[in-house]
């Protein structure tokens, strides 16, 4: 009974003993712990900076379409004028003269507004 309880025993302690010895022989292992992190910078506050940057932006976009828009009215008003000042002084009607102050084509007798 001696020996099969010895030989029931050796069969449960030899894994146990060559597993034991493994871990013993061999070398220790470290793991690397050193990790870059890399954030986008995208949080609360520069979302808000961009929304921020984004709507003084379109405001100032729309005040220089509409500057852009005005001086295009005031060059247009220009053009017509000039070429009504050239109409006018080539005008067969020996009555007509241009009104610099208000760039009108004017009749001199009557002063009405002529088209010539």
């Amino acid at each position: 009974m001696n020996t099969i309880l010895r030989k029931r025993l050796t069969q449960a302690l030899l894994p146990l003993a060559l597993l034991t010895g493994a871990f013993a022989l061999s070398h220790p292992v470290q793991a690397q712990t050193s990790k870059l992190v890399i954030e986008s910078g995208d949080n609360a506050q520069t979302r808000q900076d961009a929304a921020m940057e984004k709507e003084q932006w379109n405001d100032t976009r729309s005040l220089r379409q509409k500057v852009n828009k005005r001086a295009e009215k005031e060059w247009d008003k220009d053009d017509v004028a000039f070429d009504d000042r050239d109409n006018c002084q080539q005008s067969a009607n020996v009555n007509a003269y241009w009104e610099p102050n208000t760039l009108r084509c004017l009749d001199r007798r009557t002063g009405r507004t002529l088209t010539p």
